[in-house]
């Protein structure tokens, strides 16, 4: 007696749920890392009690303790400020721009930067500082009628 044999089917890996998986990882990692794009600088900014957070703005300048500057990711001497933010006054103009400046900065190299800012059409200037701790303030004296 002859039984008909059973074809069998090829072996196939499935590599649709594979890629699935590896697209959801990807996401996940894309998701989950922080991206740093300024570099670091260690800076002491002041602190105030009157200030308010702002957006931030697409044009930064910082004022280093030692008198240096850096626009975006170029670091900067008095010189070449005035032509770096000559590159960068169009958006300083639309969007204005924040001087992060040291607390240790000489007050001349801030002068700088405002000078070269307004010498480029830039009118609105921010200075970045810090928040003040509600314990380090000093209320003021009630006023009397």
């Amino acid at each position: 007696m002859r039984f008909p044999r059973r074809r069998r089917d090829p072996v196939e890996v499935n590599l649709t749920p594979l890629i699935d998986v590896v697209f959801l990882l990807l996401i996940f990692f894309m998701v989950s890392t922080t991206f740093e794009t300024r570099q670091a600088l260690e800076l002491t900014l002041p602190e105030s009690l009157s200030g308010s957070a702002a957006e931030p703005s697409p044009v930064t300048l910082v004022v280093t303790a030692e008198g240096g500057y850096r626009l975006g990711t170029r670091d900067l001497d008095a010189e070449s400020l005035g032509p770096a933010l000559a590159d960068e006054a169009d958006q300083g103009r639309e969007h204005g721009l924040v001087i992060e400046a040291d607390a240790q900065a000489r007050h001349a190299d801030v002068v700088r930067a405002l000078d070269q800012a307004g010498l480029n059409g830039i009118q609105r200037v921010r200075i970045a500082t810090t928040e003040r701790a509600a314990h380090i303030a000093s209320p003021r004296p009630a006023e009397t009628p």
